[in-house]
Formats: C-alpha cells, sequence, structure tokens
C-alpha cells in the first residue's frame, strides 16, 4: 500500500521538525498534531504540512485526527518527569495507545522512536519505560508494519545535549562532570530523520528494530573537551566519581528548570552504544559530530540565530 498522508505525534520538536521537513520534501502529506499550534510555526509554511492542535490524551480527539492518515510516526518522549507528566503515561501508556487506535482505524504503519539499551530491568525509569512502550507496540505485530527507532543521543544546531555543553562551558571556568567515563555515540538528527523517511514505504524494514548511532563512541569527557576545543576556552574538567555524581545530579534535581536528575544518573550507568552497525536498509551513512558541530556552535551570534529561524521559516 502506497503511504500518502503521515501523521506525526511529536512533529514540532528538535527531531519532529526535521523528520517533518524531509516529509514535506518527500512529497508526503504531513498531519502534525500538536498541543500548542504556536510552537509548530515554524512547520506551517512547509508544502503539505498541516499542523493541528490535539489532546494526544484523549483517544477520541486523537483517533480522529489519526484516522484519515495511512501512516503514524510517534515521537513523543520526555527527559524529565514531572508531577502532571510521567514517563509511564508518555512512554508506555501513550504509545500502547497509539497502536491500538492504529489497528481500531485500520492503519497499517506505525514508525516509533525509542532510544538505546532499554530494558525491563534497566538501571533508570527513563529506560524501563521505553522497554514497556516497545513491547506494547511490538504487540500489534501481527496487524500493523512497525518499526522501532532506538538512537543515541542525537545532536544537530537546536539539541539539547551539545549546546547544553557549550551554555555550562562559557559560563564556568572549571566543569565539575558526572560520570565523564560514560559513553555515547552521537547519531546526526538529519541522519535520524532521514532513517525515518527512508523506511516509511520499505517494506524491508518491517517488524524490525534498529538501533541509531554516529561513526564513533565518546566518553562524556571527550565530549565536553570537543565542545571546549571549539569555542577555544580554556576550562578545566574535574571528573566525579559515581557517588559525586549521584549527589550532583540529585541537587541538580532540585532546581526549577531540570538540568540533570539522579534518573539521568542512573541511565548513564549504561553505555549508549550500539551493539550493530547501522542497516543498509535505512540508506544512511552517520556523519561525525566534527563535521557538523563546529558550524552551529562556533556560530552562536545574534546574526546566526535570526538566520536558523529564517531557515526554520523556509526563507
Amino acid at each position: 500500500m502506497r503511504i500518502n498522508q503521515v501523521c506525526v505525534l511529536g512533529g514540532s520538536g528538535f527531531v519532529g521538525s526535521a523528520i517533518v521537513h524531509k516529509l514535506s520534501a518527500a512529497g508526503y502529506a504531513v498531519k502534525v498534531l500538536s498541543r500548542r499550534r504556536e510552537k509548530s510555526k515554524h512547520l506551517t509554511l512547509l508544502p503539505n504540512v498541516q499542523v493541528v492542535e490535539c489532546d494526544i490524551l484523549s483517544d477520541a480527539e486523537l483517533g480522529s485526527h489519526m484516522q484519515s492518515c495511512d501512516a503514524v510516526i510517534n515521537l513523543i518522549g520526555i527527559l524529565h518527569e514531572s508531577a502532571k507528566v510521567t514517563f509511564e503515561q508518555m512512554h508506555h501508556q501513550l504509545p500502547a495507545r497509539v497502536a491500538d487506535l492504529c489497528e481500531r482505524h485500520g492503519i497499517r504503519r506505525l514508525l516509533h522512536m525509542s532510544a538505546l539499551q532499554t530494558s525491563p530491568d534497566a538501571p533508570s525509569a527513563y529506560l524501563r519505560s521505553k522497554a514497556a512502550g516497545e513491547a506494547a507496540v511490538m504487540a500489534h505485530k501481527g496487524s500493523i508494519n512497525i518499526t522501532i527507532f532506538q538512537p543515541s543521543v542525537i545532536f544537530g544546531r537546536d539539541d539539547s545535549f551539545l549546546n547544553l555543553f557549550a551554555t555550562v562551558v562559557k559560563l564556568m571556568p572549571v566543569i565539575a562532570l558526572a560520570k565523564p567515563d560514560a559513553k555515547f555515540q552521537p547519531i546526526w538528527v538529519e541522519d535520524v530523520a532521514d532513517a525515518f523517511v527512508n523506511s516509511l514505504d520499505n517494506v524491508d524494514t518491517y517488524g524490525k528494530t534498529y538501533q541509531l548511532g554516529g561513526p564513533r563512541v565518546y566518553t562524556m569527557r571527550e565530549l565536553v573537551e570537543f565542545v571546549i576545543f571549539v569555542l577555544g576556552k580554556k576550562r578545566k574538567i574535574v571528573g566525579l566519581n559515581d557517588k559525586l555524581s549521584y549527589w550532583q545530579a540529585y541537587a541538580m534535581e532540585k532546581l526549577p528548570l531540570k538540568l540533570m536528575t539522579r534518573d539521568n544518573f542512573y541511565s548513564m550507568q549504561v553505555d549508549s552504544v550500539c551493539q550493530t552497525a547501522v542497516a543498509p536498509e535505512l540508506g544512511i551513512k552517520p556523519t561525525a559530530i566534527e563535521v557538523v558541530v563546529p558550524e552551529y556552535l562556533a556560530n552562536d551570534t545574534p546574526r546566526a540565530a535570526y538566520n536558523r529561524f529564517r531557515g526554520m521559516a523556509g526563507r
């Protein structure tokens, strides 16, 4: 069955915006479901893209918008829980409801974003909830063509990973670094977007789970050292042991703006590294951070920010 219209949940976010841009360029009709349409204004000027306000916690409302589509892409995820939004709600119950609604409305294609190192006995609630979401989605494998993606950390111009390090490097002469030996395999957001779009109509990806990582593995310390080098700063890094890393996470968890939590600390106890190479059927050759990151970190000026907004608006 040829896919014409794609419903995207989480389409206004960092990864979602990249995927929606590529879906539009590939000629798909795209329906982006957003809690607040205002947050998705940067997508409204794209050809073939419709942004619709939707309460994704309402089955009736969610189903009414999904039912006209041929495929659904679920990208919704959170890094930190709150009193109102939990990992269980967003990573387990929501994917289960989306898969149920796909089956109910005869939608035969579902792409789902998860994460590396998910498992029912993972050290963090984040990873355990992601594993539960994968299992809930795959329970529909007999009636829906499902593809699950498990990326390592994702980098790009508007990421909340390397940009956070850059902010810390600019502000702090000495950096107290939690879990300095934790390993990551960063993948460029554009490569992730290509993997999603290339797999959409590809029958070879049906029923499979794909790990996504870049060409090289880095420790946390190496990533911060790279950011320091790109910004041309001189900074001292003090690596914290596990006990001090835990207490740093605990202290940051109490801040109004959560930069790190104890659950993040638990997640870093397992390395975010792929066990397999990127599958050839995804049609991507992962890009190294050295190729992309210097352009957007070193060019961090008001004029550069203005140009980014123009680019997102397609101008």
